[in-house]
């Protein structure tokens, strides 16, 4: 297996399950990358289960507080992904 040769730490293997679309990963894990990314979280009120997560100039994204995650909500993660690398590779 080609991948055992190389040491990924466990963030670039959070963020490859991400972009593969995996989707036992749980709302910690999602919330994890969403904050190293630079957003912030808001706990739910009456009654709701969904944490709302903010930040400057993006629109915020509401994800609820389930395990496994929804297929819509890593599809949503995955593009912000997806987005910060191309802007990242276009500021180079």
């Amino acid at each position: 297996m080609l991948l055992g040769c190389f040491n990924l730490s466990r963030w670039d293997k959070l963020i490859d399950r991400i972009l593969a679309r995996d989707l036992s990963l749980r709302f910690e894990e999602l919330a994890k990358v969403l904050k190293r990314m630079g957003y912030t979280s808001t706990q739910p009120r009456g009654g709701s289960s969904h944490y709302i997560f903010r930040k400057a100039g993006k629109l915020h994204i509401a994800l609820p507080k389930t395990s496994p995650m929804d297929k819509r909500y890593v599809e949503k993660i995955r593009n912000i992904i997806v987005d910060t690398l191309l802007n990242h590779e276009s500021e180079e």
